[in-house]
């Protein structure tokens, strides 16, 4: 297979005569669209595992199967097939078997591959499915977690109904805090817990109980004997939900012990390939809305902690140990990269580029993983493809694509050009960076209307990675403006917390200098400016209409519009309260209020749509309602989109990422 080195600037700068003789990125392009994942080196270091996505066009969903081809890109080929979804590949430790999960037989199962002969066994009867695979040093075993049900609560007990009576259904009742989840529904009784099976196939064995959740990557010890993993044991693990700490468990006989002690996450646990050492990520949890995670190693006795990037102002994501030192990602200004960090904290840049696990938007995701001999498999993307599999050998550097997924149908579909842009906030002239995506069909003497589009968390990140959202709205004539304003994460601590206790705030002056920057850039009509954003990008959008009336029309996707209801409805309620406001609604009604784009919703005059999941639990339908209501009462403009079963994550089926766009751009064009 050719060998492409591809780097993002020399994408963004192809010429536009490339583009002649393709057809426009569509609607059901969005179907065909695939992406790598996950990729897993084989204990040779010689091939590339990795999850493959595609779309299945007639049920509406993703679906996924392994896939391996040799670092040099050649053999090619899958390892599983069928309209099913495979995932979660590791190597056992000898290289002699892989497993993986599969829902081939309806639940999701443990599944066992011989690398030698290709065939494949299911290693137990799984009643709640498994996550979290990991190998026994000696491939005899395989860790997992997986929910163990607990027996529904009661309070009151109807007397018992006459024979072929038909009652209606018994009472739910319900006692703890958090009693739902987004994208899941109501929180089923019991816990995760760990378990242990034989990798030729046998009885799980329940190592960890309980009344809490044990669901964290798991470690095994070097002697096969002891598990480490991360949870939240403590007796106010139901409010104080991100204390969690890393334990050690004896297989045989249960016992737990706790590593870590201090006021804050720890998670992740990875031992040294020597068995001596224990590395994780973590931080001081000092309230506010944003932490910089830190990579910490401490000896397998939980002694000796020291934190190896105490001064890196990024925040430390997946990691793996090599030999003496530890490679991890992070991201920084919308790119995410790869360091490597050893024991004495000294911090080296490998390489760039993981990207294109974001199917909808421009958001900086992406996995990698790395050799025995220090070598890297990641998911290698650029801002005008979805993730391949790269390759970058010992010495780092460059990117080698080995993989070219898509080429099928991108080399022959227009997409729209990406350019970086930085301008300066008007507030406080703190420098903001953006990208700007061009109309497929280009041309420099035209002006054309301006989409703003604005992400969600708020402590996220986008960058210059592949968005079908954003090229289905380059295609249909738009210029597309994307930007990472402050709160944005990849940009240090403190820009972060720019917006701590303050949210939504100046983070408006930051988009609207935007607006003005690529006004002036030439090819913007100042007439036909619109606005869009989803969860946090629906707070700003809201927040923006009640603030000036520039914009010709809206769509509020997903919004945050009164605090009040939204942390005493929404599945993070305690984080909005303790994280975000630092006070409960009832004793700062006024922060919560003046935060609020309800509150001003009394200056709107933009034409308005409210799109929402009609699923959504962490940013409910009331939310979209209520503001819907108050312009409706106004005698504003304004429409309200339901999703028929969808959670937060809209776009989760292809068809509603179309749904979603296809609403926006309509909107937009019927309010020229």
């Amino acid at each position: 297979m050719k060998r492409l080195f591809i780097l993002i600037s020399m994408i963004m700068m192809m010429p536009f005569a490339a583009n002649a003789q393709k057809k426009n990125f569509d609607w059901m392009d969005v179907f065909e669209i695939e992406y790598a994942n996950d990729p897993q080196f084989t204990a040779d270091g010689e091939s590339i595992i990795y999850v493959r996505t595609f779309m299945d066009v007639m049920k509406d969903r993703k679906r996924s199967n392994l896939w391996i081809v040799d670092t040099d890109g050649d053999n090619h080929r899958p390892l599983t097939m069928g309209l099913n979804n495979n995932s979660n590949p590791r190597i056992s430790p000898d290289g002699t078997m892989l497993a993986y999960t599969s829902n081939e037989s309806g639940k999701s199962q443990i599944m066992v591959r011989f690398m030698d002969t290709g065939k494949t066994h299911q290693v137990a009867q799984l009643q709640n499915g498994a996550s979290r695979l990991s190998w026994s040093p000696d491939s005899s075993m395989i860790a997992f977690s997986a929910h163990v049900d607990g027996k529904p609560k009661s309070y009151a007990s109807l007397p018992k109904a006459p024979k072929g009576a038909e009652w209606a259904k018994p009472a739910i009742y319900i006692d703890e805090l958090q009693f739902r989840r987004d994208g899941s529904g109501y929180v089923k009784p019991g816990n995760s817990h760990i378990f242990v099976v034989p990798a030729l196939g046998g009885t799980p064995h329940q190592v960890t109980s309980g009344e809490f959740n044990h669901s964290s990557d798991i470690a095994w010890a070097q002697d096969g004997e002891t598990l480490y993993f991360s949870a939240n044991r403590h007796d106010n693990h139901k409010s104080e939900t991100r204390d969690s700490e890393i334990y050690s468990v004896n297989i045989a006989s249960g016992e737990i012990a706790q590593m870590t002690g201090r006021f804050g996450p720890d998670s992740n646990p990875k031992i040294s390939p020597d068995g001596r050492r224990i590395a994780y990520v973590g931080y001081d949890d000092n309230r506010m809305g944003y932490h910089n995670s830190h990579v910490y190693v401490m000896d397998v006795d939980g002694t000796n902690i020291r934190d190896l990037t105490p001064e890196f102002d990024r925040s430390v994501g997946t990691f793996h140990w090599v030999n003496n030192a530890i490679y991890f990602q992070y991201t920084d200004k919308g790119i995410n990269k790869i360091s490597r960090v050893n024991m004495s904290g000294d911090i080296y840049d490998v390489t760039e580029g993981v990207s294109g696990t974001s199917f909808g938007r421009p958001y900086a995701g992406g996995t990698f993983n790395v050799s025995k001999n220090g070598e890297i498999a990641m998911t290698y993307a650029t801002a005008l493809d979805q993730a391949n599999i790269g390759h970058v050998d010992r010495r780092g550097g460059d990117v080698t694509q080995i993989t070219d997924i898509n080429a099928d149908l991108l080399n022959h579909r227009k997409l729209g050009r990406v350019e970086e842009v930085w301008y300066k906030s008007s507030h406080d002239g703190l420098d903001i960076q953006g990208w700007l995506v061009y109309p497929t069909d280009f041309d420099a003497s035209k002006k054309y209307p301006l989409i703003l589009e604005i992400h969600g968390g708020p402590f996220a990140a986008y960058g210059p990675h592949f968005a079908a959202e954003l090229q289905l709205m380059a295609n249909k004539g738009y210029m597309v403006l994307y930007t990472n304003p402050r709160g944005s994460t990849s940009y240090g601590y403190d820009f972060a917390n720019e917006i701590h206790h303050n949210y939504p705030s100046n983070d408006y002056d930051d988009l609207i200098s935007g607006v003005d920057h690529v006004i002036s850039m030439g090819n913007v009509d100042p007439d036909k400016l619109y606005v869009t954003g989803g969860s946090g990008g629906g707070v700003l959008s809201s927040w923006i209409i009640g603030k000036t009336d520039r914009f010709k029309a809206a769509v509020v996707a997903k919004p945050v519009i009164n605090w009040t209801s939204f942390t005493l409805y929404s599945d993070m309620s305690l984080s909005s309260a303790k994280y975000w406001f630092g006070a409960m609604p009832w004793d700062d009604q006024e922060q919560y209020w003046r935060r609020s784009p309800l509150s001003l919703v009394g200056n709107v005059s933009t034409p308005t749509m409210l799109l929402t999941g009609e699923a959504d639990l962490r940013t409910p339908m009331p939310e979209s309602e209520q503001y819907y209501q108050a312009l409706k009462m106004r005698e504003v403009e304004a429409s309200l989109v339901r999703i028929p079963g969808a959670f937060h994550g809209i776009t989760a089926r292809p068809s509603n990422l179309i749904t979603k766009i296809q609403h926006v751009v309509k909107w937009f064009d019927e309010h020229p």
